[in-house]
């Protein structure tokens, strides 16, 4: 019997960036998991921050060249991958060299947040979906973690429904306590326009209002099977939300161990 398989898409992964609740569990989640016997695969973005050298990151050139229309503009799709050796797990690099090359994770030294935060995002998803498709990986669970990722469940629901790789795969979506402060650009439905995106849904869209945080992460929820609270305390209208829309949620215990059963189990129950 194969291996059930675990995508995970997250902003931020130790030792690549510094240590926060999402980049904790996206390094020592993924290895539990891989330890309860499911195959994984982890995919986060190549910011300018993360030091190539010292991590080993080299580029996946049988994985690169394609280029990703954003917004009515070409742009280059660069894979690369690095292997965390304790873990035996390998992470892949979402990289471009307008969207995160020589740029900070979501703002600039200033604190000053990127205004093209959702094409970065858009850029990231998709990039994500179009490698998995070349690595020929038919995931049954994909967890997104962080807000940046968030775009997937819409996606890959929308986009991406009828895929032989991603048409019978359940979306789980962990929410944190975090927050941006920009709303994303009033264009952004129209940045999601693509193939398989129809009018329709452009439309649903922009008919969600602001694209504020809280929105954002709503959008999220009305197209994941599962949700996961990432963090003890999390938004409170999100959380209302979550229960009102009758989603399937998992508070996790706070012991780790604990809790990497409680996700093994909602995964298969997800999945089931």
């Amino acid at each position: 019997m194969a291996h059930k398989k675990v995508l995970y898409i997250t902003q931020e992964i130790l030792p690549y960036l510094e240590e926060t609740p999402i980049s904790h569990i996206s390094r020592y989640l993924p290895q539990a998991i891989h330890d309860k016997g499911k195959e994984i695969r982890t995919f986060m973005p190549k910011y300018g921050t993360v030091n190539e050298r010292r991590n080993q990151l080299h580029e996946v050139i049988r994985l690169s060249g394609m280029n990703l229309i954003i917004d009515d503009t070409d742009y280059s799709l660069i894979i690369k991958v690095a292997s965390i050796q304790a873990a035996r797990m390998q992470v892949y690099f979402i990289d471009n060299e307008d969207y995160f090359q020589n740029r900070g994770k979501f703002a600039d030294a200033d604190g000053e947040e990127y205004g093209d935060n959702d094409e970065r995002s858009i850029f990231f998803i998709r990039g994500v979906v179009e490698t998995v498709k070349k690595l020929r990986c038919i995931p049954d669970v994909i967890h997104c973690h962080g807000w940046f990722s968030s775009l997937a469940p819409v996606i890959i629901k929308r986009a991406y429904a009828d895929d032989p790789c991603f048409k019978n795969s359940k979306i789980i979506t962990s929410i944190y306590d975090e927050s941006f402060s920009k709303p994303l650009s009033e264009e952004f439905a129209e940045k999601m326009r693509f193939e398989d995106v129809t009018d329709e849904d452009v439309v649903n869209l922009k008919s969600r209002g602001t694209m504020d945080y809280v929105n954002l992460m709503k959008l999220a929820i009305d197209h994941s099977d599962g949700i996961i609270q990432g963090s003890p305390t999390i938004n409170e209208e999100i959380k209302e939300y979550i229960i009102d829309t009758k989603t399937e949620f998992l508070i996790p215990s706070a012991n780790f161990q604990e809790s990497v059963a409680e996700i093994n189990a909602f995964y298969d129950k997800i999945d089931g």
